[in-house]
Formats: C-alpha cells, structure tokens, sequence
C-alpha cells in the first residue's frame, strides 16, 4: 500500500487493485489538488474543504454517507459521528470511514471528528492498523483529545492531519494548532515528515509508531 497527503484531510491511498480519494478539498483553503485518478472517493461530510469530488478524474465511486460498501477488493464501512460536541447543532454531522483492503491492510480515517466516540464505537471497529487523525483543534477534536483517541484504537502507525499550516489560508490556519502540538505527545516532534509512506502488512510493527507526512503537490 502506498499513501500521499495531499494536506488538511485528503489522502490518496492506492492498494493493489484501487485508487481511494479521502476527503479532497477546494482549493480556497489555499492548497491547489493535485489532479489525480480514483475508483473510491470518500467525503466526511459536506464543507468545501472536505467534499471536493469533482476535482478526482475517472468515474469514482464517491461515498458520501454511513454504511457498509464494497469495490475492487476494498471493503468500506462509514461510521456517522458529529463534527461537534453538541451532537452536530454547531457543525452538523461527520463520518468516519474504515478500509479494509485486498493487502490485509485496515485504515480509518476520522473526518472532521469533534468529539471522542464512545466505547462502543471503538469496540466495534476492531483491529486498526493506520490511523489518521485529526489534531488541530477548534473544528475538530485537539492534539490532547487526540491523543487519547489514539491509545484506545491503539494503531500501529499514526498520521496526523487537519492542523495549522503555513501553506493554508491564514485565517484557516490561524485557528488551527500546529501538528508540533500532537508530535510533542508522543515524544516524535523531531521526527521528519515523509512524502510517502509504503507499507506492506507483514512490515507493521507492535510498536505504535507516529509518521508525520509532507504535502504533496
């Protein structure tokens, strides 16, 4: 399996039969998305900085909502949440999406997440192997809610995304907290960021491991 960040929530991911789009953006926030070629595209919910589908070529199938889904030996399964704390009043509603893919090979991407899920949840999505997650705060759970999130998953390789960057907007980055904040926490505020991560399932480690990645263009 092959990862980019594309930045704030978007990743691509490509397993060996699919190509998957999570959370493509408009470029306003300052980003420009990369032109890119998928078979899945999934959206967390319905901001402009996380629903951008029409900017993936070929003829994705784009999913947009709870439930269970399957294409190209890739099983996805969307999981509704809230985008606040005050059970979507403030934001509306968020999901979270789970791969399962053809490699063995278990991802689950958080969305705008702004509240930490409950023990049910967390029982029933079972072994996660990639995680990514929000850090930044303010639209979506912060660096310390993050942390806790991730020792109850318990991955084995972490990815953080949607925190302040210089590249964003100002005024979306300002209200962001630097990722530095969630690094600091695992003690990995030195570890320099990839721009790929490649990663076969046999190659997973028991050690928890966080992979800050580098936007790529």
């Amino acid at each position: 399996m092959d990862i980019k960040y594309f930045g704030h929530a978007a990743f691509y991911i490509k397993t060996n039969n699919t190509r998957i789009i999570m959370d493509p953006f408009d470029p306003y926030i300052g980003l420009k998305f990369p032109k890119t070629e998928a078979d899945i595209v999934t959206i967390s919910h319905h901001h402009k900085d996380h629903n951008n589908a029409a900017a993936v070529t070929g003829n994705p199938l784009v999913l947009d909502m709870p439930g269970e889904f399957e294409k190209g030996g890739v099983r996805i399964t969307g999981y509704l949440s809230y985008h606040d704390k005050e059970k979507g009043a403030q934001r509306g509603e968020n999901i979270l999406y789970k791969l399962e893919t053809e490699e063995g090979i278990t991802v689950l991407h958080c969305g705008d997440l702004g509240v930490e899920p409950e023990e049910s949840f967390l029982e029933s999505i079972d072994d996660i192997d990639i995680l990514f997650v929000p850090v930044g705060g303010f639209y979506t759970i912060d660096a310390a809610e993050a942390e806790t999130l991730v020792k109850k998953i318990e991955p084995s390789i972490v990815v953080p995304m949607h925190y302040g960057s210089p590249k964003l907007k100002p005024d979306l980055a300002g209200r962001l907290a630097p990722v530095s904040d969630f690094l600091k926490k695992f003690g990995a505020e030195n570890v320099k960021p990839i721009p790929k991560l490649t990663i076969k399932k046999e190659e997973l480690e028991q050690e928890m491991k966080v992979v800050p990645m580098e936007i790529s263009s």
